[in-house]
């Protein structure tokens, strides 16, 4: 499997099917740390990043925004002191794709390079 990290999200059609459950499972092991969660009937990549206090995880939330922006695809990323939780999914289908698993793995270093 490519280097998700090193990887880029590729447009998706809203008519193309949501991962399957094996697809998702077999991804999901490239991006340890990350779990797979269902919120109102929708699966979903979550994971949770601490931090030392509200100004490190806000700096963390600005450096994944940046992030989804160069690559058009979008988390919800719920900022708290100590904490940010980023939930990755593909919203015009629905489910999830490939790219939110590339995203995770993008998040990751994200985080990675936040701690030096």
């Amino acid at each position: 499997m490519a280097d998700l990290a090193h990887s880029h999200c590729v447009p998706c059609r809203s008519n193309e099917p949501p991962l399957s459950d094996q697809a998702s499972a077999e991804l999901l092991k490239a991006v340890p740390g990350w779990t797979l969660v269902s919120r109102d009937g929708i699966a979903r990549l979550e994971r949770r990043y601490p931090f030392s206090n509200f100004l490190e995880a806000l700096d963390f939330t600005n450096r994944v925004g940046r992030e989804a922006q160069d690559e058009d695809h979008h988390p919800a990323l719920l900022t708290e002191w100590g904490a940010v939780t980023v939930s990755w999914w593909t919203h015009n289908i629905g489910g999830l794709h490939r790219n939110d698993f590339i995203m995770a793995a993008r998040t990751d270093a994200v985080a990675l390079a936040a701690q030096g």
